[in-house]
């Protein structure tokens, strides 16, 4: 019988041909290789998340190893000397073990706090970028809400897993949490008492918010990141307008081999520049806080940045309780309006917005083409104010720390907040309006009279004026589209040739176009440096 040749290079071929046959795997595929991304630093934005989320998993499963989830009293006998000996938890000992006995603990548990906070900025950033640029409006509504949600359920994330290692300053944020569900109306001591087993701090916090905060809410943000990468596979990928590119196509590059090497690329970057900042900057020094007791509250606890906002808000709101008499009589404190309602209404009016815009502008048409900010200078001052609210908490959040430091007044740094919180917000709305509708005006001479050259020539009644090298290539006059319109004369060619063929010329007409109010532009000669800024008469 005579034996067949075994081709090896012929394996992967035939592996792939036979699975195919199995699972009609090919097409899907083919269409996803094919994917087109367009190729602009503002959609590296939503991966800087997506890696963070990745590098918080791989850090977070290695942690998990070492932790023990308990509030068991032990007396602590490991290498951090200025501890030992002193009653903690077990959750608070095992994360000194962490820090101090687990060869690399440190540097993973720092590297985990690290990605967690670049992912909630990425997120806050990249959110910002979308709704900046338009790109929330039909059909992706529903992302823009995932993203949202990503948001609060990142928040959740965050808060759960600074809870757990029953540290003074974790365990003051825990009181706090506490203090803000009881003050729900009605249902408030229900709650506290159904999360925390009885009264605070119980004995089984921490290892519920342990299984919520390795188990539950990672598979909630896996779930939310999943439909959304989904939904950005589906649909068209947004882009910015130019030559070429209309609502209907996208220009990039394929997904496979460029772009998801790229991606690869940077996710490298991503983790090395995370694993930088754990082994180089030291963040939460659990050690110097020491065992969580509930009558000891350092000076300048501040949580992490993403929940300062509420921490401001709350400082600023005055000690206002309503009295319902209704029965009993009901009470409903001060700390329920920005820490309940306040929440609320900043989820509602985010997943609200593309349709309050929709129906504002009576648009319902599907949106693949970004807007510059100054394109729509409504929805760029809405951003404005809301971006000025949020700073305004977040510095309040800070005020004790800001008054000692500077040497002022705490109660004037409270009322300053609450003045700001009413002022600033409408006047950032109007600047950014009057910045938007200028800068709108400036690109439209550009287009009328064109980009200036620095060449000064005088007239024959003796004015001087400037040459302005007209955009268009003949004599209609360009109209505002939303391009970016050059400003410079060495940034005409500066966007590729396409770009270059309709601002400016390649073979100039014999007669170019006369701007109103300057004279005929003559073709400068191939030596003179255009946009040099020689001033010549």
């Amino acid at each position: 019988m005579k034996r067949r040749k075994l081709d090896v290079a012929a394996m992967p071929g035939r592996t792939a041909r036979g699975l195919d046959e199995r699972f009609n795997g090919a097409t899907p595929l083919r269409k996803l290789l094919n994917k087109v991304f367009p190729d602009h630093w503002s959609f590296l934005l939503g991966e800087i998340a997506l890696f963070s989320f990745i590098i918080l998993l791989l850090t977070g499963v290695f942690l998990t190893f070492f932790y023990e989830p308990a509030l068991t009293e032990v007396i602590y006998n490991g290498s951090y000397a200025p501890l030992r000996g002193t009653p903690m938890s077990a959750a608070y000992a095992s994360s000194l073990n962490i820090s101090f006995d687990v060869r690399g603990g440190l540097i993973m548990r720092q590297m985990h706090h690290w990605s967690a906070l670049l992912f909630m900025a990425a997120i806050v950033v990249h959110m910002m970028r979308i709704f900046f640029t338009g790109a929330f409006r039909k059909p992706r509504e529903t992302n823009w809400i995932i993203g949202s949600l990503l948001f609060w359920v990142g928040f959740l994330a965050g808060f759960t897993g600074y809870s757990l290692p029953d540290d003074g300053l974790s365990g003051t944020g825990l009181r706090i949490a506490s203090a803000i569900m009881l003050s729900i109306p009605v249902i408030g001591t229900w709650v506290t008492s159904a999360i925390f087993d009885g009264e605070f701090p119980g004995t089984i916090i921490i290892s519920r918010f342990f299984i919520a905060h390795v188990l539950l809410i990672p598979a909630l943000l896996v779930a939310l990141i999943s439909v959304h990468v989904g939904l950005v596979f589906t649909q068209k990928h947004t882009q910015w307008p130019g030559p070429g590119r209309t609502n209907n196509n996208v220009v990039g590059e394929r997904m496979f081999p460029r772009y998801i090497i790229k991606q690869g690329g940077f996710f490298m970057v991503i983790f090395g520049v995370i694993a930088l900042m754990g082994g180089l900057f030291q963040i939460n020094p659990i050690w110097y806080f020491g065992p969580y007791e509930a009558w000891v509250v350092s000076a300048a606890s501040q949580p992490d940045w993403y929940v300062m906002f509420l921490d401001g808000s709350t400082r600023l709101m005055p000690a206002w309780e309503i009295h319902i008499p209704i029965g009993d009589g009901y009470v409903i404190p001060p700390l329920f309006w920005p820490t309940v309602v306040l929440p609320g209404i900043l989820v509602g009016l985010a997943v609200m917005y593309p349709f309050l815009e929709a129906r504002r502008t009576k648009d319902y048409r599907s949106h693949n083409l970004l807007q510059r900010p100054r394109d729509n200078p409504s929805r760029t001052g809405v951003g404005a104010m809301a971006l000025t609210f949020y700073i305004v908490l977040t510095l309040s959040g800070a005020n004790d720390v800001i008054a000692d430091k500077f040497h002022i007044s705490l109660n004037a740094m409270t009322w300053a907040g609450r003045i700001g919180l009413l002022i600033l917000p409408p006047l950032a709305y109007y600047i950014t309006h009057r910045i938007c509708l200028g800068l709108q005006q400036h690109d439209r001479e550009v287009l009328a009279h064109g980009v200036e050259t620095g060449i000064i020539r005088r007239l024959p009644d003796g004015r001087f004026v400037e040459v302005h090298q007209p955009l268009s290539s003949g004599h209609e006059e360009l109209e505002y589209a939303g391009w970016v319109v050059p400003k410079k004369m060495n940034r005409l060619g500066a966007l590729g040739p396409a770009i270059r063929g309709f601002f400016y010329p390649i073979e100039k007409p014999a007669e170019a176009p006369v701007s109103p109010g300057h004279p005929p532009v003559e073709p400068l000669p191939e030596r003179e440096k255009i946009g040099s800024g020689d001033q010549r008469s």
